[in-house]
């Protein structure tokens, strides 16, 4: 399936901001590549830099999630973040919304232009290194 085609699926009322949300992460973050795939069991937009998956834009029954994996390494982003989106529901790594007044765009236009400089993969490859070392 197309990401259009993912979008068009999707209520009327969620398609706009989905769209925009998915112009956003594309646009403000030139590392990833969007695939449509399955993951937690639902289909959804997967947004994978090379080497390791990065963010993710779901629809499901009451809400849409932006999955944001640099978020839930950092406890500086995850704050500051949860502080300026508080109509938003934040988990330990997305963010659960039901329009887009509770995403509002330029913040999270600043969200991913923030996390596109977090290197996910070094990070990954440095902290398995130092587990390497203690075994």
């Amino acid at each position: 399936m197309s990401i259009p085609a993912f979008i068009a699926a999707q209520p009327a009322e969620r398609q706009a901001v989905l769209t925009q949300l998915h112009d956003i992460i594309i646009q403000y973050d030139k590392t990833v590549t969007p695939v449509i795939a399955p993951m937690m069991g639902k289909e959804m937009i997967i947004y994978n830099a090379p080497g390791i998956f990065k963010y993710a834009l779901s629809s499901v029954k009451k809400h849409m999630s932006l999955h944001v994996l640099p978020m839930y390494g950092s406890p500086v982003i995850y704050e500051k973040y949860k502080a300026l989106l508080k109509d938003a529901s934040f988990q330990k790594g997305c963010i659960n919304f039901k329009n887009q007044q509770e995403m509002p765009l330029a913040i999270v236009k600043d969200l991913i232009t923030e996390c596109a400089a977090i290197d996910l993969l070094a990070i990954r490859e440095k902290y398995l290194a130092g587990k390497a070392k203690k075994a």
